[in-house]
């Protein structure tokens, strides 16, 4: 992790009263500092956040407590490694906390309408009040907010196809047309984008040229896949992967495995309880963890699902 100059509060807060304990712990709570050891708490040294410590203090001050201010360019007695683990810890268990919550909705949509009720748009909103609070005091980019932003994806591509499907949308795919093409999806590849890129390379497209971009700057002559209100995309209760082989018309018995593995690992709605979905959630995870280059990411990733389709079983 890049040298981050920091800030640390040294905390000290009279036994009585003990409101001011607790006004204490919730306004460094609110702030996001993080805790370094009992009565000491870091936020990085910006004009905002140096604010935010004075203001602090000066009260802890005037309610008779001690609080000093400090400076630091690095923790000794720390390394690097565990100074940035330090500094994610409590935005990785917020952020898990919120992702437990959204897996609870996504498996809700699997349910029969009556069971998601009206409640869900208040619920989802709730859930992105609370994403962004996270967002927030997520100073140091926790690696598990990635997780919450997916899972946020599925969701609104899940909840855009509640209307009927038209039966035009699940033509097959002219394949002879798809050769030769640029294909683009959104950046930071995970388990439904690779797996597609992988598929379409495979099956569809043996000479396909994939990039990268918001979907509101996809190339024209691209073709888009894994974003939200493209065809190829998360339609029903399937994922991309899934949505392609099927409108491709792939009958490969080992496609068919590989499609409940990269749904559960996508989607995580106990659909299809394979074990290898949490294995290779956590290989991927870790390629994207090391590695900035999605090009990179998404060469290593096809070469994940090239082994794990050759040593997939073709019996059902």
């Amino acid at each position: 992790m890049p040298t981050q100059q920091l800030i640390l509060l040294l905390v000290g807060v009279p036994p009585t009263p003990s409101s001011l304990r607790v006004r204490v712990w919730r306004r460094l709570r609110s702030l996001g500092a993080v805790p370094l050891k009992r009565s000491a708490y870091l936020l990085p040294d910006t004009p905002e956040r140096y604010e935010d410590f004075q203001w602090l203090a000066q009260e802890i001050e005037r309610e008779g407590g001690e609080a000093t201010l400090i400076r630091i360019q690095q923790i000794e007695n720390i390394s690097p490694e565990n100074v940035q683990r330090l500094l994610h810890e409590p935005r990785d268990h917020d952020y898990r906390q919120l992702a437990a919550r959204y897996r609870k909705v996504l498996q809700s949509l699997d349910k029969k309408p009556a069971v998601k009720g009206a409640r869900l748009p208040e619920e989802l909103a709730h859930l992105a009040r609370e994403h962004q609070r996270i967002r927030d005091i997520d100073y140091f980019d926790a690696p598990s907010g990635a997780e919450v932003r997916r899972l946020e994806e599925v969701i609104a591509m899940r909840t855009r196809r509640q209307e009927p499907v038209h039966r035009e949308e699940r033509r097959p795919l002219d394949l002879a047309g798809l050769r030769g093409r640029r294909w683009v999806t959104r950046p930071r590849p995970h388990i439904d984008r690779i797996a597609s890129a992988w598929l379409i390379k495979r099956f569809i497209d043996p000479d396909a040229e994939f990039l990268f971009a918001p979907p509101a700057e996809f190339p024209k002559d691209a073709i888009p896949f894994d974003a939200p209100g493209v065809e190829l995309s998360h339609q029903g209760e399937d994922c991309t992967f899934e949505t392609l082989v099927k409108r491709a018309r792939l009958r490969d018995r080992r496609l068919v495995r590989l499609a409940e593995i990269v749904h559960e690992a996508d989607l995580r709605d106990g659909k299809y309880p394979h074990e290898e979905a949490r294995g290779i959630d956590v290989a991927v995870r870790a390629l994207l963890a090391a590695s900035p280059d999605d090009r990179q990411v998404l060469a290593q990733g096809m070469t994940l699902f090239e082994g794990l389709y050759a040593t997939t079983s073709r019996r059902p």
